[in-house]
Formats: structure tokens, C-alpha cells, sequence
């Protein structure tokens, strides 16, 4: 990493006595948040907002050299500043820290980013990415920051850029510039060809070459695949009419605002005049009248052009991997929503948990691994969403869990869960709990088992909350 610029401005910003090992401070810098950290006697300062959506870090969970954010959990080396789990693309600006006669001194420059390599001249190897999302990017960039000199082609679908997908179901009538992960110039710069609205139809593993819709075909040295999942339709009569819409967001929760549920029960069939829809069919026998439906139930993997290759794929339609994200096919790689991977936080149990960060997380991982830096994914899995302006975290993996413990008060909107799973909270979630749930999910990623006797106790003092 290196500064764009020589200005510097240094600040005393405390005494050295102010902080003990394990704390952080937040300092201001020119109107610049700051987080200082004191670990093991040593001082650091990164900058103080996450680089995701600018979450203030000193509300999140500080492990040693590390924080992690309150909002969404993505996490960063307090060193180096250095993003070390995601969801987010860059990295915290890392700033001199001096202590002098008992008092703490921070040198602000000018914000740094990750170096980056662009395509040699010379270098015969190409990197073939199938899927816009943020596992192809990842991906791309991480390859270019271990300086890869060779050539690399992201192939997508849709016609544009790589957008944060997660906006849209947060925010109505967005302007698609707002939400590009990375603006064109920027892949420009790294040599990352982007090629949009480019489908892919068939994969010739022993060739090495993709074929394309228009008939167009791409040899390849190494290939990722990351082309998603799509909302699984409802298969029930009626589903077909022009009212009934999929919905490829988190299914909200929203009984105050006049949504009403009906729980146990399934679709039987829907029926309408004309081609519309008119009212639903519950498998009790319940008739509900609706002029629009919308379906959210869960996606289906995106592994159709795989058929009729040597990829291994499962009978879900997930593209199974390992924990260095390969595929059963050499130089085949895989990621994202369209995989099935060990699950380190479950004895390598194999899952499929469609999320940004995980995604993010098997793009570095699947891109380490091309270059030959064996690295093995490990991630606990973080998801959010937002509901009427309130935002509510999960961590852990919470399938077969048995029992939940609620603390706080649901009715008051604040509160945190803990999902039981024999003698081990697997999972929590939380609102207005910051950052409860950072804190579990740090103390997942360090290999620690929270029991359900500390789920139970009414001392929370483990979780080191402030």
C-alpha cells in the first residue's frame, strides 16, 4: 500500500493512559473519524468507518488486532487496515501512531488504497469468470492485488456493471451509478474485461473452452463459476397468471404495517379470470383475496449450462467444492450462491447459504487458491436486512436448532436470540442489540462453542458488551 499524496498533518489526540490493552478509541482528524486501538501495549489508528456502508467502527467487537462492524460484520486488521472478512471491497486507511512522554500522537495522510497489478505483456493465461455478482469481482480484484499479470474476463448475463444487489430491495427507484461496485474506469484500470450481456451454454472442461448463446466460444487457463441462483416459482395452479410476481429479495416481517401471516400452511392453488389472479387456496382450505401476488420461496442455483459437463453438481443443482473452493474438475473453481461448500463452522458440513459476504468470502478464497496460495474458507456466516428503518443481524448456521433463548424484549424491538442446537448456540440474531451479534460471531471465528448455559445466564458479562 502506498499514499497518492506526501501531506501529512499529525494531531495529539490522548494520553497513553487513557486507553488500556483491548480498547479503542474514536479521535477526529481534520473532520477525518479515526479509530485507535491499544493491543498488547502497542498503539494503531485506522480510519473509523467501515467501508461498506460507513458504519462507525468503535460500536463494533474489538479480538485482539481486529475489529469487526456492528452493522454487517465485516472486519478489518487494525494494523495494517487491511479487510480481512467481508461484506466491503477496500481496505481501512492505516495511519502513524507515536507515543512520546506519555501522550499519543496520530499523522493523518491521504487516504491509501490496495495496490493493484494490471495484465503484463507477455503473459499467455487467461481467468474466465462466469457471473457479475460479488464473488466474480472479488474474485478478480484479489487476483490483481497478488499481483496476477495474466488476462482477466468477467462474462455476464445482464448489461451492466456489477451493482450491489442488496440496495435494491432497501431503496426505490435508485440510479444505477449509485450502486456499481466499481465504476468502469476502475476496471479499466486493472485490465478486468467486463463483457455484459454474454451467455453462457455449455462448459468443455477438457478443452478448456466455453461456448456462448450467439454462438461465440472463449478458451480458458482457469474458470470460475459464479453465475448465482434465480427465485424458485411456485408449482401450484394457477401461478402462471400476469399478476403473480417473484420476489428475489429477504421476505419481510411486517405485521404493523397491515401484513398479516398465516403460518402452517402452504399454496394449494390460485385462481383468477382473464389471466390475472384473484384469490389463493391455502392447503386448509382458506380463501384469501389478492390482486397481485408476490412469491418468495428461496432460488434455485444457476448450474443449467453445467449440464453435460464432467462438473460435479448436486441434486439440488449446487456446484460442489471444497474448502479451497475447487471444484472435482482441475482449474475449475466455483463460488457464490451457485455452490455447495464445507462449512467449516459445522465440521465441514456441506451447505448452500446464498449471501454477499460468504460470496465475497469464496471469491478471495477461489482466487488465493488459482494462484497456488492455498487458503481454505472459514467464514461464519454474517446476513442482515432492514425492516420499517430497523436492522436486524444474524451469525452462525442454524439448521436443526431445537430451542431458542431471547433476550431483551421482543414486543419492544430490542432484543437478542440465541438458536439451540443440543448444548450449543449454533446461531443469534439481533435488533437494537449492537453488537451482540459481532461479538458472537467473532467469538465463532476464534473456534469457540457458546454453550446453553451462557445462552441462559442472565450475566451476558462473556459477550463483553458496552
Amino acid at each position: 500500500m502506498g499514499p497518492t499524496s506526501s501531506r501529512e498533518v499529525t494531531q495529539l489526540v490522548c494520553q497513553e493512559s487513557d486507553l488500556q490493552d483491548g480498547q479503542m478509541k474514536e479521535v477526529e482528524i481534520e473532520q477525518n473519524k479515526i479509530l485507535l486501538v491499544r493491543n498488547e501495549g502497542k498503539f494503531s489508528a485506522v480510519s473509523g468507518l467501515c467501508t461498506h456502508y460507513g458504519a462507525p467502527l468503535i460500536k463494533g467487537a474489538l479480538v485482539g488486532n481486529r475489529v469487526r462492524c456492528p452493522w454487517h460484520g465485516a472486519c478489518f486488521n487494525t494494523t495494517t487496515g487491511d479487510i480481512e472478512e467481508f461484506p466491503g471491497l477496500d481496505c481501512l486507511h492505516s495511519y502513524k501512531v507515536k507515543v512520546d512522554c506519555g501522550k499519543v500522537y496520530v499523522t493523518k495522510t491521504t487516504k491509501r488504497v490496495k495496490e493493484m497489478s494490471s495484465r503484463e505483456p507477455g503473459v499467455c493465461h487467461t481467468v474466465l469468470l462466469i457471473g457479475g455478482g460479488p464473488a466474480s469481482l472479488q474474485c478478480a480484484e484479489t487476483l490483481r492485488q497478488n499481483k496476477y499479470g495474466g488476462r482477466i474476463i468477467m462474462v455476464i448475463k445482464d448489461e451492466k456493471l456489477p451493482i450491489d444487489k442488496t440496495k435494491l430491495s432497501k431503496a426505490m427507484n435508485i440510479e444505477i451509478e449509485k450502486i456499481l461496485l466499481r465504476p468502469s474506469d476502475f476496471l479499466q484500470k486493472h485490465d478486468i474485461e467486463v463483457w455484459t450481456e454474454k451467455d453462457v451454454v455449455s462448459v468443455n472442461t477438457e478443452g478448456k473452452v466455453v461456448t456462448f448463446s450467439d454462438g461465440t466460444t472463449q478458451p480458458y487457463d482457469q474458470l470460475l463459476v459464479s453465475t448465482g441462483a434465480r427465485a424458485r416459482a411456485l408449482q401450484v395452479p394457477g401461478a402462471e397468471m400476469e399478476n403473480v410476481k417473484l420476489l428475489e429479495s429477504y421476505k419481510d416481517m411486517l405485521e404493523e404495517k397491515n401484513v398479516k401471516f398465516y403460518m402452517n400452511s402452504g399454496v394449494a392453488e390460485m385462481r383468477g379470470e382473464n389471466g390475472r389472479v384473484k384469490e389463493v387456496v391455502l392447503q386448509n382450505g382458506d380463501v384469501l383475496q389478492a390482486d397481485v401476488v408476490i412469491s418468495g420461496i428461496g432460488v434455485i442455483p444457476n448450474s443449467d449450462f453445467l449440464k453435460g459437463s464432467a462438473v460435479e453438481v448436486d441434486s439440488r443443482n449446487a456446484v460442489v467444492v471444497d474448502k479451497f473452493m475447487r471444484t472435482n474438475i482441475p482449474d475449475v473453481f466455483a463460488a457464490g450462491d451457485v455452490v455447495s461448500f464445507p462449512l467449516a463452522l459445522r465440521e465441514d458440513k456441506m451447505v448452500q447459504i446464498g449471501h454477499w459476504q460468504l460470496a465475497q468470502a469464496h471469491g478471495r478464497v477461489a482466487a488465493l487458491n488459482m494462484l497456488k496460495k492455498q487458503t481454505e474458507i472459514n467464514s461464519v456466516p454474517y446476513f442482515w436486512t432492514v425492516l420499517l428503518g430497523k436492522s436486524i443481524r444474524y451469525t452462525g448456521y442454524g439448521e436443526g436448532y431445537t430451542d431458542i433463548v431471547f433476550k431483551g424484549n421482543v414486543e419492544e424491538m430490542k432484543f437478542l436470540a440465541f438458536y439451540i442446537k443440543g448444548d450449543e448456540a449454533v446461531a443469534a440474531a439481533s435488533l437494537n442489540f449492537d453488537p451482540a451479534v459481532s461479538k458472537v460471531a467473532e467469538l465463532m471465528a476464534s473456534g469457540q462453542k457458546i454453550t446453553k448455559s451462557q445462552a441462559e445466564s442472565q450475566d451476558l458479562g462473556w459477550l463483553q458488551l458496552p
